[in-house]
């Protein structure tokens, strides 16, 4: 009877400590840091068609994980080996298998910050978001320059540039393309509300052409203050029916954006957007403009300035001119002031 007493407290002690013991490893492998140890947070990516093995060389590999076994222990425990899911993640310091795993397995990506601006074309447009997203450059240049595809958002393969408004998006990294164009759409409308469409329309125009409109001012000045001046000088031509003569389309249609000043040669390249040997506006913008730019667009300064040339200060601001004659002058003078810094 005292052995059997005795081996009872024997195995009570043992399971005890086992027990305890195993509560505590449990807890190390299920709770403790693990991740990015005494690091900062770091980011991991994931592509389509990844498997577990692909995300263990991934975390070996930029020594995010510190055990490996029982991370691994804690995915298989958790179905997440069988459950790889593509997308940023973003690991933060000190995190602990359980979280991770959870994370990872329930697909709970960190939204990429989507920024495109200083855009002149589609090849860099594609670039830019090849460069923030898992898509290609050449999935993107494909799916914009199909006219079909491109034709259900509203638009021709020439101006769907123009439906992507600069600003910031947050979107998940692995978005598809189809998605990505249905989410800039979106934007799109947003920024294009019933006031900046009936603006639009009181000047005569629709929302693409005010945007190609704006990419012309864009290119002329970086001056806020003379970007409605500038816009009211081009639609003052347009409605007198006179060639833009906007020295920037001529360089989007020359393709040499380093060209400082304009000469015979290049108003020669035939062009529709070459605005000196053609009427009205280009068939589409030659940049993206920001968003300030077209509101400036919009709210069109009224006056009757038809001419404006660089001012021979050289600050970047311009000149502007009601007569061709004067215009003469403005023009004199800025060339006066280039030939001085020996500028070709």
């Amino acid at each position: 009877m005292k052995d059997r007493k005795y081996k009872i407290k024997v195995f009570a002690v043992v399971f005890a400590i086992s027990f305890v013991c195993f509560s505590f490893y449990a807890y190390q492998i299920f709770f403790t840091p693990n991740l990015q140890f005494k690091k900062g947070d770091t980011y991991l990516f994931i592509p389509e068609g990844a498997n577990f093995q692909t995300v263990s060389d991934s975390l070996k590999k930029n020594e995010i994980v510190t055990d490996y076994l029982s991370f691994a222990f804690i995915s298989r425990l958790l179905g997440y080996q069988e459950a790889v899911k593509p997308g940023m993640y973003r690991i933060s310091a000190n995190m602990s298998n359980l979280n991770a795993v959870r994370m990872l397995k329930r697909g709970r990506q960190e939204p990429a910050k989507l920024v495109f601006n200083t855009i002149r074309l589609k090849q860099d447009l594609a670039e830019k978001l090849d460069n923030q997203l898992s898509l290609s450059k050449e999935e993107i240049l494909k799916l914009l320059s199909d006219p079909k595809f491109v034709s259900q958002y509203g638009f021709d393969t020439t101006t769907i540039i123009t439906m992507f408004i600069p600003n910031t998006y947050e979107v998940y990294w692995n978005i598809k393309g189809k998605e990505l164009f249905d989410r800039m759409k979106k934007e799109y409308d947003s920024f294009w509300n019933n006031e900046r469409k009936a603006q639009a329309k009181s000047l005569g125009f629709t929302p693409v052409e005010i945007t190609i409109l704006a990419s012309i001012v864009e290119a002329e000045t970086n001056k806020q203050d003379e970007r409605s001046i500038i816009s009211g000088v081009y639609i003052n031509r347009l409605r007198q029916g006179m060639p833009l003569q906007a020295d920037p389309t001529v360089k989007f249609a020359v393709g040499d954006f380093t060209i400082k000043r304009i000469y015979d040669g290049h108003l020669a390249i035939d062009s529709p957007y070459n605005t000196y040997k053609y009427t009205g506006l280009p068939p589409g913008p030659i940049n993206l403009p920001s968003t300030k730019c077209i509101d400036a667009v919009l709210n069109t300064a009224n006056h009757k300035y038809v001419y404006f040339c660089a001012s021979d200060d050289l600050t970047g601001h311009h000149n502007f001119a009601e007569t061709y004659e004067q215009h003469q002058v403005n023009a004199e003078k800025y060339r006066r002031a280039l030939n001085k810094l020996n500028i070709k």
